[in-house]
């Protein structure tokens, strides 16, 4: 066994994890104050995405999970793999299982209508989170080519993935805000932000 690798094996297995938000969002975020137009909510999800950024807390992507009636939030989610050590912790999937948790539900599509708000197109892993989360809606400002375009490997997403989640129910729109979006990956890359593609 390498040896940078058998002082792991010598510990006990890890049999919970523990995901959060960086402190910076609760204080951040106005919780109270309804997101009434399509523009102010992808604003908020690029602003938290462009502050992850600033405060290197993490990865150049965001998610909010809004209510499609009252224009409340549920729930933010902020890129979280460098952080917190886990691949899976992408903005989508935070905001999702923070929603759910909220909710008390395995589902966000049991009781109400909600709508998630991504900074970017979501990658193949969160495409299928974002089906099995429950939501109605999905809003997306940076597309997936601009997420390669500065060396994220987006996994296979198709424009039949689209097709696939209205097909079920999902309604889909794409490049709201689509150059901020963009500009805030670029500020990733321009401001040292490191790339965590699982190859690398």
């Amino acid at each position: 066994m390498c040896g940078s690798h058998s002082h792991i094996f010598s510990q006990s297995p890890v049999a919970a994890v523990s995901i959060h938000l960086p402190d910076w969002v609760n204080e951040w975020v106005d919780w109270q104050h309804p997101l009434l137009t399509d523009q102010d909510k992808m604003a908020l999800a690029l602003a938290l995405a462009q502050e992850n950024v600033q405060r290197k807390t993490g990865g150049p992507f965001a998610s909010i999970i809004v209510h499609r009636q009252s224009g409340l939030l549920l729930s933010v989610g902020v890129n979280q793999v460098v952080p917190q050590n886990n691949s899976t912790l992408h903005g989508e999937v935070m905001a999702i299982m923070l929603g759910e948790q909220r909710l008390q539900q395995f589902s966000l599509g049991l009781a109400d209508e909600y709508e998630l708000f991504t900074s970017c197109e979501p990658c193949a892993m969160c495409m299928g989170a974002v089906l099995w989360s429950g939501v109605k809606r999905l809003v997306c400002a940076a597309t997936g080519d601009d997420a390669r375009a500065i060396g994220f490997d987006e996994g296979p997403v198709f424009e039949a993935s689209y097709d696939y989640l209205q097909q079920a129910g999902i309604q889909v729109q794409r490049q709201v805000l689509q150059p901020q979006g963009q500009a805030v990956l670029a500020a990733y890359i321009a401001n040292g932000g490191q790339l965590y593609n699982g190859a690398d």
